[in-house]
């Protein structure tokens, strides 16, 4: 592992999460689940490990600790199957945040370590950058359960943009104390009866309440649109 994955953990990787996550202002938790047990888990050492270099590279709080706050959750511990069933967590790696809402089910690596890092500083920040058009949807017309399943692959440039939209509006969702939107992305490569169930040919892939609405990254407004009309009241 440690040659195949030697070019996650440079000089340069580091300096260039030190610049992109230096705008955090406020701790973030970062849950990583893993199974130390698994042979067949081939990424849950390098997710870990990536996690904790990132931590390592975020800015620090006024007593040194890392703003950005990684705790592994290890299937191997038996005090673990709690937080495994609070945060709904089924397959390993999988990094979670907020309760499991906003989720990559598989390894966040290649094109998606852009949409981690900016799904962390945007936590921090408190900013969805989100519309406010979209912002008051979610508020005043998204009641409803919605679940987004973003299908990635670590080499696709545009997956991030599909990712981060999702996981904001289910952000955006539980600050106004809903939480009634779950967004995982979902590693193609890694899942491949997911991506097989949605027939995947071409990604981002996006489907929301188990139907495919998107094939590339969809327009914030006809994302919201689909988000409303799928919404199981």
């Amino acid at each position: 592992m440690e040659e195949e994955f030697a070019e996650l953990f440079t000089d340069e990787v580091k300096q260039a999460l030190v610049d992109a996550l230096k705008d955090m202002k406020n701790p973030v938790d970062i849950y990583v689940f893993i199974d130390s047990n698994d042979p067949h888990c081939h990424y849950c050492e390098v997710t870990k490990r990536f996690l904790q270099f990132m931590s390592d590279a975020a800015p620090r709080d006024s007593e040194g600790k890392s703003l950005a706050v990684v705790h592994i959750i290890d299937r191997a511990d038996p005090n673990s199957a709690e937080i495994f069933k609070e945060f709904r967590v089924e397959r390993v790696p999988t990094v979670a945040f907020m309760k499991g809402y906003l989720r990559w089910t598989g390894a966040p690596l290649g094109e998606e370590i852009r949409a981690l890092v900016e799904t962390v500083v945007r936590l921090s920040l408190g900013e969805s950058g989100l519309s406010a058009e979209t912002i008051n949807a979610i508020k005043n017309k998204l009641n409803g359960y919605v679940k987004i399943e973003t299908v990635v692959t670590p080499s696709c440039p545009y997956c991030p943009y599909a990712a981060l939209m999702a996981h904001m509006v289910a952000y955006e969702a539980c600050k106004v104390g809903k939480c009634n939107i779950e967004s995982d992305v979902v590693e193609a490569y890694e899942n491949q009866d997911i991506a097989e169930k949605y027939q995947v040919m071409s990604v981002p892939t996006v489907a929301i309440n188990e139907s495919v609405e998107f094939i590339g990254v969809p327009y914030e407004e006809n994302f919201i649109n689909s988000l409303l009309e799928k919404q199981k009241l």
